[in-house]
């Protein structure tokens, strides 16, 4: 194999994105089916932004849009976080199960502020 570079794959903060997006969607299927178009969209939607964004953002090719695209899946990132917190506090999903996500979530975000910090 070679070391050959592959893109937005080799970011560090795309892998934990699609990771939080991959434990986000194994969450939704704990989700009463009456949320299927509540907080399990709102939930899917928003994880597969992350890693999406951070994406788009790096195949622009200029730091200001990178760093634009960062802000916005900083902010998707956010949103995943609250949804998560909320499934919590109304008895959606269990804090053993929730907390693996949030772990990565936390992970996540210091990774995009280090790397929006390292393109100023």
């Amino acid at each position: 194999m070679t070391n050959q570079k592959r893109g937005h794959r080799d970011l560090v903060a795309w892998q934990l994105g699609m990771d939080l997006a991959a434990a986000v969607y194994d969450l939704v299927r704990q989700l009463p089916s009456i949320e299927r178009f509540g907080l399990r969209l709102q939930l899917t939607k928003a994880a597969g932004s992350v890693p999406a964004n951070i994406a788009e953002g790096y195949g622009l090719l200029t730091k200001a849009q990178f760093r634009k695209h960062l802000r916005i899946a900083n902010g998707s990132l956010k949103e995943v976080e609250t949804h998560l917190e909320l499934a919590l506090r109304v008895g959606m999903l269990s804090e053993s199960n929730v907390s693996p996500a949030l772990q990565i979530a936390a992970r996540l975000g210091a990774v995009i502020r280090g790397l929006g910090q390292s393109l100023s």
